[in-house]
């Protein structure tokens, strides 16, 4: 991951914002969105429930992609944080917070971040449990589940997008594969390289005859869930119905499959196994030296998995109230079609105002320095419009 290197990269874009997080008193001044900011979508679901609406389903104004400039109107920092944060969670999003945790508690020397990973299942109920301070998630909340939630109402921050790419352990450059094509072969439907289906997207390759290895994830996760509701929206039960194992952090991949924990954990297998396919994201990918296919988007377009077909994807998605939304299978001629987005979670009343200071400064910086440090360790930035929402959600917390 070259990850001191990364470092040194990202030191030099710390600057005073990184005190501008806003304070814990009623008199904090409010920081608003940015002028022009879209309304929230109307058909959002109380408590931030798994029914969030889907990047193209409702049509909503292009966004500029680049991090917003969010430090003016928020309020100086506690001048002395000091605080021991817990965290747990979504391992797609691990590579980010770790790069934003170094030089954040670099400037902040009272302050210690841990982040643990172990899958977005994990974090959230990690969270639910209380075991934590603040869990990253690539999914929501589900509404059946939200009651075992013992600290109460929870907030949605969103951090970045990024592509989850279909990477592979093959001899050949640059493989097409279609919406169907990864359903068949995640289902175990096709089994061989050298099958018809994919050489017909591939016409020009040279595919070999050689078993496929499908690697899906072994932990509950996130990036499962993003990977599967892809494939639910593009073939799924209403859309052909040729993927048949739906959509959830956890799915019954068939026996005959093999499983990694974490993202890291998919790559590694992917690697070291001639013949493997699995879903990674993009950071893990790029570290592990995986290649990955070109995937069909649903405008019919083949697009490659970069930060730039994932921005394109978030620019059109509808974002609720709650800051939930989903940028999978979005509009567009040049969005990647498996996008995913992430969060950090966290409740809404802090009763350790120590904790609850330290975490909302932290926020602030994700939100935007640390929007410039994203693309760097190969996510993309939130459109400047949801960082500057998520900027003025901070005020919500509820501090002692």
């Amino acid at each position: 991951m070259n990850t001191p290197k990364r470092r040194l990269a990202v030191a030099g874009v710390i600057s005073l914002s990184l005190l501008a997080a806003c304070g814990s008193d009623a008199t904090t001044t409010t920081t608003t969105a940015a002028p022009g900011t879209t309304a929230a979508a109307e058909t959002t679901v109380a408590g931030g429930t798994d029914t969030t609406a889907a990047a193209g389903d409702t049509t909503a104004p292009a966004v500029s992609t680049a991090p917003a400039d969010t430090t003016a109107d928020t309020t100086a920092a506690p001048a002395n944080l000091e605080a021991e944060l817990n965290a747990s969670g979504s391992t797609f999003v691990q590579t980010f917070l770790e790069e934003n945790i170094a030089p954040f508690t670099e400037a902040n020397s009272g302050v210690t971040i841990n982040y643990a990973g172990g899958g977005s299942g994990k974090g959230r109920q990690d969270l639910a449990d209380q075991l934590v301070d603040f869990a990253g998630t690539d999914g929501t909340i589900k509404a059946e589940d939200l009651p075992g939630f013992k600290g109460g109402d929870v907030l949605y921050f969103p951090v970045v997008v990024a592509p989850i790419t279909v990477s592979y352990n093959l001899d050949v450059e640059g493989l097409l594969l279609s919406p169907t094509t990864i359903a068949k072969i995640f289902q175990l439907e096709i089994t061989n390289w050298n099958d018809p289906a994919i050489a017909a997207e591939n016409p020009d390759a040279t595919l070999p005859d050689q078993a496929i290895t499908v690697v899906h994830r072994s932990d509950s996760s996130g990036t499962t869930g993003n990977f599967t509701k892809f494939l639910e929206k593009s073939v799924g039960a209403d859309a052909g119905g040729i993927w048949k194992l739906g959509t959830d952090s956890t799915v019954e991949w068939d026996a005959n499959t093999q499983a990694g924990e974490g993202n890291s954990g998919v790559a590694q297998i992917i690697t070291s196994t001639p013949g493997a396919i699995g879903y990674v994201d993009l950071s893990d990918a790029i570290d592990a030296g995986l290649t990955y296919a070109t995937v069909e988007n649903k405008a019919g377009k083949f697009v490659e998995a970069t930060l730039d077909g994932a921005s394109a994807a978030a620019a059109g998605a509808t974002i609720n109230d709650d800051l939930t939304f989903s940028a999978i299978w979005a509009d567009g001629d040049a969005a990647y079609p498996i996008t995913a987005q992430t969060w950090i979670i966290a409740y809404k009343q802090q009763t350790d105002a120590a904790k609850g200071d330290a975490l909302k400064a932290f926020l602030n910086f994700i939100l935007t320095d640390g929007q410039t440090i994203a693309s760097t360790v190969n996510y993309a930035p939130l459109p400047a419009e949801l960082a500057a929402k998520a900027v003025a959600q901070l005020d919500s917390f509820e501090i002692g």
